[in-house]
């Protein structure tokens, strides 16, 4: 992780943390969660929105008015939409992708589940999905939620990540380790 991102994702999970507890104190966990991935994918679907929390030229009170008018139309909860306010008072809105990821993480860390990223060469079925997801909960013995990607220059195979655990069994890393060994004979 870079400086910069490992200073963001340091302040989003104080953020993050507080919130987390404070939802969980009030049994409001399944509303937080619903708040953060509406949260998410507005910052995701809105170029308008990311530059307002990353751009200097918003005053405190631009950056806090316009995060409280987004709050209001997504329907936060008043501990989210408080956070968001506090966020933009203290400059802090530039940690805002890193606090829904450190929120999303406290929750799957709450439901005993855990994340596991996994890229291939093509879209997989949902087949697919169920068999990795149901060979990853035996080997990581619990529930598992898959984030997939497509990346073709994989050209077959998969990369997995769970936690700082990868299994690349993609045919391009093959492919390099092939190169390489080819290299040290030659």
């Amino acid at each position: 992780m870079s400086e910069p991102a490992s200073i963001s994702y340091g302040i989003a999970s104080r953020y993050a943390q507080a919130v987390f507890d404070i939802a969980r104190e009030n049994g409001k966990l399944k509303e937080l969660e619903t708040n953060i991935k509406d949260l998410a994918e507005a910052l995701a679907s809105s170029d308008d929105l990311r530059d307002m929390i990353l751009s200097p030229i918003y005053t405190r009170a631009e950056q806090e008015t316009a995060i409280l008018a987004v709050a209001d139309k997504l329907a936060l909860k008043p501990v989210t939409r408080n956070a968001l306010g506090l966020m933009a008072q203290k400059r802090r809105l530039f940690a805002l992708p890193q606090f829904c990821q450190r929120l999303n993480e406290l929750l799957a860390e709450e439901k005993g589940e855990v994340t596991a990223d996994v890229t291939s060469a093509t879209p997989l079925s949902q087949e697919q999905q169920d068999k990795i997801t149901a060979m990853l909960a035996e080997t990581v013995g619990k529930q598992v939620a898959l984030n997939t990607a497509v990346d073709e220059q994989l050209i077959g195979g998969l990369v997995i990540k769970v936690g700082s655990k990868m299994i690349d069994t993609s045919i391009r890393s093959k492919l390099n380790a092939l190169q390489n060994v080819m290299k040290e004979v030659g």
